[in-house]
């Protein structure tokens, strides 16, 4: 039983940190898109003028 258990454990550990990869690459990505929305929108403004 305490192997299955420190299995679990593990597995659990592993997701949860696969998890917050996930998120902090998301973020990441979304923060690139916005930065690239924001300098078309510069550019466009400059065009414009």
């Amino acid at each position: 039983m305490s192997m299955l258990r420190s299995i679990r454990m593990l597995g659990l550990t592993m997701a949860m940190a696969l998890g917050i990869a996930a998120c902090n690459t998301v973020e990441g990505v979304g923060q690139d898109i916005e930065n690239t929305g924001d300098a078309i929108q510069d550019s466009a403004r400059e065009a414009s003028d």
